[in-house]
């Protein structure tokens, strides 16, 4: 019940569902250049509280959102399990999948991010 176009509050959020919000931020820098840079994307930790199966259902995970006019494409998404939490442990989870997750696993989402419109403005 999450989404890219879905701005759901933290606090909503956990009072929902068994899991706990460690990372809720914007990707900066992740939108392509140009002279109108792409939005920045977002990046979301989800520790699971109780055992749980939990389906990803994304997009643009190996190709990049393309530039127009000569601008950049964005950032492409990725999605991470996080085993106990542990970023040493850490493993790449496909576009598409199901998982079942044990109390204390997190799952992280990069969401992609815009492509530039126009050539780049020189620095």
């Amino acid at each position: 019940m999450l989404t890219n176009t879905l701005n759901t509050p933290i606090e909503a959020f956990q009072r929902a569902y068994p899991m706990r919000v460690r990372r809720y931020r914007l990707r900066r820098g992740s939108g392509g250049a140009g002279a109108f840079p792409g939005g920045d994307g977002i990046e979301r930790d989800l520790e699971m509280l109780e055992d749980a199966t939990v389906s990803l259902i994304t997009e643009r995970r190996v190709s990049r959102p393309w530039g127009l006019a000569g601008g950049q494409p964005g950032a492409a998404g990725e999605n991470w399990l996080l085993p106990s939490g542990d970023e040493s442990r850490k493993r790449r989870l496909p576009d598409k999948v199901t998982v079942h997750l044990q109390a204390g696993d997190v799952v992280r989402v990069l969401t992609p991010s815009g492509g530039g419109w126009g050539e780049p403005l020189p620095s």
